[in-house]
């Protein structure tokens, strides 16, 4: 039954109903959308600053690069902020789990910087990539989330394109090997962190204590390994501190959106820049396996961001 009131047409009943279903459909498709694009722009940051920080290992003490990544990253926090009363900031529901995830990426970005002294970049970035898979298993039981048997095959066989990357290194594991090992497990429960807390906590107060808890530890422990950057040093440290810490706000964006299962094969795709980043900066030339496995995580991103689209129209009918 429909009414017509001042020149508009007003839905009750069944039609109501169908009608907020359309409207509910739709909001979730463009926030999926939106997700993903985040978690892709997130990427380009990550390449960026993993390039930034593979360049200063060869000058500057691991933890100094830590140090800067997080310190300067806190110059993004006026911008995040934008109109939240400064007071409301630093409110939580879950301090604990604010500081444990805060943790968990300062531990997640040292082991990575070691691991990069060590190995070439994209081995160390596609050695770590076993995080997605990590990410999908997790989220079952700690997200209470639904992962179906597409997005199951899509992850795997983004995995299985990683593995290729990184196969002609296998014959040489060592500390940079099981370093980036413990970079995707300390990520994973980063990640997961960082979504269960989007359910409480605004993305802006997430940022600040990821900023704040990292640079308060790592002013405590840089200044035993100190070293005076020159000018280079002290301009690629405020670019990976910015790049860090634009990334990371993207991608506590992206888990706002969408699901950590949906998301996590776009996350391979970080792979294919910081490839790029190791050519252009450190003359790394990707060999037959990096492109070969470059192809099959596009492929896998580009059908789960397919799949996706298709269950959004379906729940539009």
């Amino acid at each position: 039954m429909k009414r017509v009131e001042h020149g508009k047409t007003r839905r009750n009943g069944p039609d109501a109903a169908a009608a907020g279903a359309v409207d509910a459909g739709a909001a979730g498709a463009t926030a999926l959308r939106t997700g993903i694009l985040f978690m892709l722009a997130t990427g380009v940051l990550f390449a960026l600053l993993d390039t930034g920080a593979k360049y200063l290992t060869t000058e500057l003490h691991v933890l100094q690069i830590v140090w800067g990544r997080y310190l300067f990253s806190l110059a993004l926090l006026p911008l995040i902020i934008g109109r939240v009363n400064p007071a409301h900031i630093a409110r939580t529901r879950r301090l604990g789990l604010q500081v444990v995830r805060a943790l968990l990426l300062l531990a997640s970005t040292s082991f990575f910087f070691t691991a990069i002294y060590f190995i070439p970049l994209a081995d160390a970035t596609a050695i770590s990539f076993i995080s997605p898979l990590l990410l999908t298993v997790l989220a079952i039981p700690l997200l209470g989330e639904r992962v179906g048997p597409r997005r199951w095959a899509a992850v795997v066989i983004g995995l299985i394109g990683a593995l290729i990357i990184i196969r002609p290194g296998f014959g040489e594991a060592g500390w940079g090997t099981v370093l980036a090992l413990l970079t995707a497990l300390a990520y994973t429960l980063y990640q997961i962190a960082t979504r269960m807390l989007t359910a409480t906590d605004p993305p802006a107060t997430i940022f600040f204590y990821t900023g704040i808890v990292g640079t308060l530890v790592m002013i405590v422990v840089a200044p035993f390994f100190w070293t005076p950057p020159g000018a280079a040093g002290w301009l690629v440290l405020v670019a990976i501190g910015l790049f860090g810490g634009a990334g990371h706000y993207l991608l506590i964006q992206a888990f706002v959106r969408a699901p950590a299962s949906a998301l996590s094969p776009f996350s391979f795709i970080t792979i294919i820049w910081t490839a790029l980043g190791g050519y252009l900066v450190f003359a790394d030339v990707p060999d037959l396996p990096t492109v070969a496995g470059a192809a099959i995580i596009i492929a896998s991103g580009v059908f789960v961001f397919y799949r996706e689209c298709v269950a959004a129209r379906a729940d539009l009918d």
